[in-house]
């Protein structure tokens, strides 16, 4: 007789609908504009000052948000809104500016490339998804891909440095899975969500600036434009296209998204700073976009069911 009994399908990439695609492409404008940080920190922005950097970055930002959504936190919002302005705004551009002004580029940005291994670790406990296998190993393959892309020659490791970078990479991923478990009150939108804690995070950062750096030195018209640039575009508009994709994205999909960063950077300096690429730079090159690409597949059909709940 022949076996009519249904057999497993195996398991492979699920389909994505034209419109997860255009969310997810939006949502990567974010990472890209991420991508400049580095460069505009170290060619424009006064030294040694990352306190300010992150003032300047998050607190006009957030004002401006906020004036833009019209709407204030409520209820449990509140302390929500203080928590997530502190992990994924307030302590991560800390943590950020000091990684950058520390360390060679390319250390500080491997170091955010472990930033969707930590995610799958914290979506485990806080949104009881577990970590796919097929995610994880991309995820391996993107750090590889990074450090391929950006270690190069011989390279000064600075130990506050990497912690601060470790750190910065840890607090965002926890910020972004807190993010995507509260979700957005009802009426409010991704301007509004990205003002509170743009706000919140410039708020708590500005007695820590003046304690440890005193006061804001004058600043040059470089200076001047690249603030504008990091906190209107490299923040205001980027997290509110972020928190409007993690709405809509599982987010251990969405966290290899910021892999964009670094691959930005050594277009960037490439492109601006006539840094040369090798072959291993253009190999991991292309080992982060796959990862990236890869990533953002779901295989097996269990995979994404649990994507959609998420």
């Amino acid at each position: 007789m022949l076996d009519t009994r249904t057999r497993p399908a195996a398991a492979t990439p699920a389909r994505r609908p034209a419109g997860h695609w255009a969310t997810t492409g939006l949502t990567a404008l974010a990472p890209v504009t991420w991508g400049t940080t580095y460069l505009v920190t170290t060619q424009w922005l006064p030294p040694d000052r990352p306190m300010l950097s992150g003032v300047l970055r998050a607190l006009p930002a957030g004002l401006i948000a906020l004036a833009i959504g019209r709407r204030l936190p409520h209820g449990v919002w509140w302390w929500r809104a203080v928590v997530l302005g502190t992990l994924n705004i307030g302590a991560f551009f800390v943590l950020l500016f000091i990684a950058a002004y520390r360390l060679p580029g390319g250390v500080a940005a491997t170091l955010s490339a472990a930033q969707p291994l930590i995610v799958a670790g914290l979506a485990l406990p806080l949104l009881r998804e577990s970590p796919s296998w097929w995610r994880l190993g991309w995820g391996v393959v993107g750090v590889v891909g990074v450090a391929l892309m950006v270690l190069r020659g011989r390279l000064s490791v600075d130990l506050a440095g990497v912690l601060a970078g470790l750190a910065g990479t840890t607090v965002m991923a926890a910020g972004t899975v807190l993010a995507k478990r509260w979700g957005r009150p009802p009426g409010v939108g991704a301007v509004a969500f990205a003002g509170w804690q743009l706000t919140a995070g410039g708020l708590l950062i500005v007695p820590v600036a003046l304690a440890v750096e005193g006061a804001p030195p004058g600043l040059d018209a470089p200076a001047i434009l690249g603030y504008a640039w990091l906190s209107l575009v490299g923040t205001g508009l980027a997290y509110t296209l972020w928190f409007t994709g993690l709405a809509r994205l599982p987010v251990t999909a969405m966290s290899f998204l910021p892999l964009l960063s670094p691959v930005v950077a050594t277009v960037l300096g490439w492109a601006l700073l006539g840094q040369s690429l090798t072959a291993s730079q253009l190999l991991g090159f292309g080992l982060a976009l796959i990862a990236i690409a890869t990533a953002q597949l779901s295989p097996g059909r269990k995979a994404s069911r649990i994507e959609r709940k998420s």
